[in-house]
Formats: structure tokens, sequence, C-alpha cells
């Protein structure tokens, strides 16, 4: 799993049948700052997600990508690598809070 955020949306009209009304995200995964570990960092890499949970753009949300995006009740039968399972609350890192959704 990851944290990400959520930069943008994907509308994609045509597309296979199993995708029909599927929302999709784009997510740019963050790391822990190396230099400075009261805080998170873009990885700069974006992948498109399929939402299950409605996720919104600027959310902090848990993604799961390869094999394991596949294995929830919502996603075995779609043809995706990554999905979101999860909005952030709060990221607690060394004793300390690094992200909180409602600050």
């Amino acid at each position: 799993m990851f944290v990400a955020k959520v930069t943008g949306s994907v509308v994609s009209t045509q597309k296979v049948k199993t995708m029909v009304g599927q929302k999709l995200m784009i997510v740019e995964p963050y790391r822990l700052d190396e230099k400075d570990r009261k805080k998170l960092v873009t990885t700069g890499r974006t992948f498109v997600a399929v939402d299950t949970i409605g996720a919104g753009e600027g959310d902090f949300v848990l993604i799961t990508q390869g094999s394991s995006a596949r294995l929830t009740p919502e996603t075995k039968s779609l043809p995706i690598d990554t999905v979101i399972i999860g909005i952030v609350d709060t990221v607690h890192v060394d004793n300390g809070c690094v992200f909180s959704r409602n600050e």
C-alpha cells in the first residue's frame, strides 16, 4: 500500500464493458521526506486509479497496485493495476503527525 494524493480525474467514454461506470482518478504517491521526517513529499510519479470509495481531488488516499488491486469485491473482475482503497485521516511518524486531513 502507498499514501497518495488525488490530483485529477480521467474521463474515458470508450472502454471495455467491465470498466463502464468506474471512476478514474489521477493519484500521485507520497513518501516521508528523507531530510525532514515531519512531512510528506511527492515521489514525482502519477498513476490512474479506480476509485471505489468516493475520493475527491486533493484527498490523501491509500492505494494498492498490481494483483492486489484486484482483490477487493469491487475490482475482482476489472483489468486494473491501481485502486483507491481508503481516504487518509492522519499519518503519524516518530510520535508526530505528518499529515492531518482536518488541518
